[in-house]
């Protein structure tokens, strides 16, 4: 595919942007809503449900979602849903009812299950397969900024104004989203310009029968269940077992979103060395053990301060991990399918996220913090290796069937 390269880029920082937007306004009604429920005296089964309603929809419609991604025009899906998402959050700031409230996240989750594939999608149809790397890293940053903006952002606001004003603010950042469907020019989808078509005469494409990526799905799905069990736990291991400080909880928590930065750009240099898939893989799956040899390191020291490195190197790896996933995804997968692909990306790693959340309470029941820490970081280790026997044949099956091809070539 061919343009001109300053009119796909201006795409890109605007997909990027949206995507930032999108998350950012998200997690910040999340966190102001989670906040209003706790000082309204709603008790811990509401807030859990909110947790719930706000993930849950991006597991369960996967399938759905991703087929309506590579069939409908991509400017009508991000205004469309940006609109709605405006409205339901506008509405929000006047929902006091717990249940109500719960259901009208859960329609909030709905269109980030649509948007997110979307502008995901749309990444591989706006540059060259040279430049996928850098375009997802400026997607990955984008996002992260926000996931790092809004609990803070949402914190204050609901400190100084209440809850009315941060979910009046989200409600722009939807709107926002909206306007940056329409200023997009690379569309996808049955009515876009530039949508894909599937070839004639070609077998339909099944995410789960290509080796590589069934594989590397599931190896990451096991590591982010174990991850997300971290979240839960990592609060009474540094409060608890390390006793460290509200504020030095904080800060800790913090590098592992500074390391996921600079991760994602080193990965940029190293993804656009590998020219081939195999290689790919294998730097995937390298990422996902080194993130659970930090998780596990974590729970050898003895004092909070050695444990703060780990944390920036653990989310250094996330970054890398984070682009090549994508980039893998997005190179095995036809032009046609990406909605779908990526929809099914997401909807496994954040099931795993919802399991890893709902087991650590009751892994904690049981194990104790630093016991648990070293468990699900080797744990995921045993993940990665068990994987790597599949994959490793898997690769050299293909390496052997493309060897005649390009022999001929």
């Amino acid at each position: 595919m061919s343009f001109v390269s300053g009119a796909g880029w201006r795409d890109v920082h605007l997909a990027a942007g949206a995507r930032g937007v999108s998350v950012a306004g998200d997690l910040m009604a999340a966190t102001t809503l989670a906040l209003m429920l706790q000082s309204a005296g709603a008790g811990g089964f509401a807030v859990s449900g909110l947790m719930l309603a706000g993930v849950l929809p991006l597991v369960v419609l996967a399938p759905l979602t991703g087929r309506l991604v590579d069939r409908t025009d991509s400017r009508t899906l991000l205004v469309g849903v940006g609109l709605a998402q405006a409205a339901v959050c506008a509405a929000l700031s006047f929902v006091t009812a717990p249940l109500l409230v719960v259901a009208l996240v859960a329609l909030i989750a709905c269109g980030l299950a649509l948007t997110q594939p979307t502008l995901a999608a749309l990444l591989p149809a706006m540059v060259s397969r040279e430049d996928l790397p850098r375009a997802m890293a400026l997607s990955q940053t984008a996002t992260s900024i926000g996931g790092l903006a809004a609990p803070v952002l949402a914190g204050v606001l609901v400190g100084q104004f209440g809850a009315r004003v941060p979910l009046l603010l989200d409600a722009a950042a939807f709107l926002a989203l909206a306007a940056a469907g329409l200023l997009i020019r690379t569309r996808r989808g049955r009515t876009g310009g530039n949508a894909a078509t599937a070839v004639p005469g070609q077998p339909r494409f099944r995410y789960w029968r290509d080796p590589l990526l069934g594989a590397i799905t599931v190896a990451i799905a096991g590591v982010v269940l174990g991850v997300g069990a971290i979240n839960v736990v990592a609060i009474f291991y540094l409060r608890e077992t390390l006793h460290a400080s509200t504020t030095t909880y904080g800060l800790i928590e913090a590098l592992w979103g500074v390391g996921l930065l600079a991760g994602t750009w080193v990965a940029v240099r190293l993804v656009r060395r590998m020219r081939d898939d195999g290689t790919l893989v294998y730097g995937t799956l390298c990422m996902l053990a080194a993130t659970c040899l930090a998780i596990a390191a974590m729970a050898i020291f003895p004092a909070v301060l050695w444990v703060a490195p780990l944390y920036l190197i653990g989310g250094f790896f996330n970054g890398g991990l984070n682009v090549q996933q994508n980039v893998l995804v997005a190179r095995r997968t036809p032009a046609e399918s990406h909605g779908r692909a990526f929809a099914i990306l997401v909807g496994w790693i954040q099931g795993a996220n919802l399991t890893g959340y709902a087991l650590a309470g009751f892994m904690l029941e049981v194990l104790d913090p630093r016991t648990l820490v070293f468990a699900l970081g080797a744990a995921g280790v045993t993940v990665c290796a068990l994987v790597a026997v599949p994959i490793v044949r898997a690769i050299h099956r293909e390496r052997a069937t493309a060897r005649p091809a390009l022999a001929a070539a």
